[in-house]
């Protein structure tokens, strides 16, 4: 089936053409490059899969409970608007919110993609380009991840929302190297992992829990990787260069915030525009999103100070959303968390395997011995 067919909202064109600007750089240098770098090129190879092997596609999911979390979740629960609704609509309101959020981890892992080939194409250091090589595999694999699992277990897919889509074209049109790293490594990835993160940690269901762990894997590289390069060479920018990195964030991270109000959804349920309204004043009243929100910016804000972009301007930008205390979080042990769940489930994954055969051995043995 195609994908054209999932999608709630007719997408505008088979394919959406972003004029580039910038040079692409070759160097002559082919010394070892940065240690750090070098190692983290290293560590992308080790840590290649190959998701049609890792992931168990055999695990069934609902499509009405895509995640199997509380339905305390939902923006507009305990609403007069979702007491007037029937339990199937309630279904149809779970599905949607689950194709919603898959379709944007979706469409933002092939604009990672893109962002890390176009970083290969422009970054002026070998062992950059290296790495972002890497990087781009990852993404490839993530992207075929999603859209499998959104077409194979989900039935239902959406086109890019709106905000994403800007903060990706932002990021694809400048003709400075460093601003993919920026709107991509630094915005997209940074929030994306944490929702992964948000999504992993709360979900009853092994399939989604296992697809998330594993891009998260890769994707606390893929931020690490941000980190290193920006920090260096922000460190040597004018202030108007500075300046002008800190609005792009600023305009940034607010594109990301409202990208998650996802009015799309609600508008593709049938609900009169007077219900869409009410179920958005919901969406903006409800306290678990307002706390999911926050947690998206855990690792945005750390990373942002860490790169060196830190004017009392910005931080002003960050109390404004209420995530500004977020800068106190570590990311090293952030990521160390996430490379540590990823291996347990494929720890507890194998240790059931194996357990698995040595019962269908034992039962073989003792068939044969009462014959």
């Amino acid at each position: 089936m195609s994908t054209h067919d999932l999608y709630t909202i007719p997408a505008e064109l088979s394919t959406w053409n972003v004029e580039m600007a910038g040079a692409s750089r070759f160097t002559w240098e082919y010394d070892d490059g940065r240690d750090r770098m070098l190692a983290l090129y290293q560590k992308g190879k080790d840590k290649q899969w190959d998701s049609t092997k890792r992931i168990d596609w055999d695990l069934d999911v609902d499509p009405y409970d895509v995640l199997g979390v509380p339905d305390t979740t939902i923006a507009i629960y305990d609403t007069p608007l979702w007491h007037r609704m029937d339990e199937q609509t309630r279904k149809e309101v779970r599905r949607h919110g689950a194709a919603w959020q898959f379709s944007q981890f979706l469409h933002g892992e092939q604009g990672a993609m893109i962002c890390s080939a176009r970083i290969v194409e422009s970054v002026p250091d070998l062992d950059s380009k290296f790495y972002a090589a890497t990087q781009t595999m990852d993404e490839a694999r993530h992207a075929e991840t999603y859209a499998r699992f959104l077409q194979e277990k989900v039935g239902l897919a959406y086109p890019i929302n709106e905000h994403l889509k800007a903060l990706l074209e932002s990021t694809l049109s400048d003709s400075r190297w460093d601003m993919p790293y920026l709107g991509m490594q630094v915005l997209i990835e940074g929030l994306a992992l944490a929702a992964f993160g948000v999504m992993r940690d709360i979900t009853t269901k092994p399939l989604p829990k296992q697809i998330l762990a594993y891009v998260m894997q890769d994707e606390a590289r893929h931020v690490a990787f941000g980190r290193m390069a920006l920090r260096d060479y922000y460190a040597n920018l004018s202030e108007a260069e500075r300046r002008e990195r800190e609005d792009f964030v600023i305009e940034g991270c607010y594109l990301m915030r409202d990208r998650l109000r996802g009015r799309e959804t609600w508008e593709n349920l049938g609900l009169s525009r007077a219900e869409v309204d009410e179920a958005m004043e919901a969406t903006d009243r409800s306290e678990y999103l307002r706390l999911f929100r926050s947690l998206l910016f855990s690792r945005i804000v750390p990373c942002v100070k860490d790169i060196g972009l830190w004017s009392p301007r910005l931080q002003e930008a960050y109390a404004e959303m209420g995530v500004l205390e977020m800068a106190g979080q570590s990311l090293e042990a952030l990521m160390k968390q996430d490379e540590e769940i990823a291996d347990r489930i494929d720890a507890a994954r194998f240790a059931e395997e194996e357990a698995e055969r040595a019962a269908e051995v034992a039962e073989t043995i003792a068939l044969g011995g009462s014959s």
